[in-house]
């Protein structure tokens, strides 16, 4: 979560639309990839997976850039207030699903736990005052309420796919897949994909190795040894790290109830894995 939090100190630094530096960061994480795919993960690319299973991963990278493009057309419409809590809401739909699709139960008391955090991350956004306002704020809370359930599918087939692929596989087809998908929306958004300042490219170079992979692929990797609950809850540290990184990185001193939020979310992760 730390490394995923980076994002937000780098994209305050760019000038690129956001969707063209998710663009730059997943097609820079495949190629990052390719090296071990093409040494260390060969015998499986080629002999221990089925044709069949191929297509997860690819369905997984499309919900992972969907994701992508709804949060972040979201936040042309609403506040990021509004955005970060019902992009929380994802564990709330991850665990219905776990319960109903692979019968994995929660304890009531890590549910008092996954209660806390979600609290701990509506108390910081209830500081935000950014609210863009008018007729189109419904529009961008839906927007981002789809981004969750985007996101918690793609969380699901990830805990799927981790039971018979690699880290390295599974995070190459996905990061491959989502390139294709937010190309696609950009294109059809009539984006200009080129022509923005160098320091862009660099800025998405730090996306791709701190964030996705050093954050969104470790998240794959934990897919495996941690229930789905457990890492969607986890990611409501985001807001935490996010802010604590601008302390110091941006001398942007959070507000009080920030940090009393932020310390409620710690406490609620904490009390989920105790329980848990």
């Amino acid at each position: 979560m730390l490394a995923t939090s980076f994002s937000a100190v780098l994209v305050r630094a760019s000038t690129a639309p956001a969707m063209v530096l998710v663009l730059y960061r997943v097609i820079m994480a495949s190629l990052l990839l390719c090296p071990l795919i093409l040494t260390k993960q060969r015998k499986e690319w080629k002999d221990t997976i089925s044709k069949r299973m191929y297509l997860l991963p690819l369905l997984s990278g499309v919900f992972l850039g969907l994701h992508f493009s709804s949060y972040f057309t979201s936040l042309h419409y609403t506040s990021i207030a509004s955005a970060v809590v019902l992009a929380d809401l994802e564990v709330f739909f991850v665990a219905l699903a776990m319960l109903v699709f692979f019968k994995e139960r929660i304890p009531g008391k890590a549910w008092v736990g996954i209660l806390l955090a979600f609290l701990g991350s509506l108390t910081i956004a209830a500081t935000d005052a950014g609210g863009s306002g008018g007729s189109n704020v419904l529009k961008g809370d839906f927007l981002a309420l789809l981004a969750a359930c985007w996101m918690s599918v793609y969380t699901m087939i990830g805990k799927v796919c981790r039971k018979s692929m690699t880290t390295t596989v599974y995070t190459f087809l996905v990061y491959s897949s989502a390139a294709i998908t937010v190309l696609t929306i950009l294109l059809f958004r009539r984006v200009p994909l080129f022509g923005y300042d160098p320091v862009n490219y660099w800025i998405a170079f730090g996306l791709a190795v701190v964030c996705t992979l050093f954050g969104h692929s470790v998240f794959s990797w934990g897919l495996k040894y941690e229930k789905a609950s457990f890492i969607s809850t986890a990611k409501m540290l985001d807001p935490v790290f996010a802010s604590s990184l601008g302390v110091i990185f941006l001398q942007e001193i959070p507000p009080v109830m920030v940090i009393v939020g932020g310390c409620v979310v710690i406490f609620g992760i904490y009390y989920y894995s105790r329980y848990q």
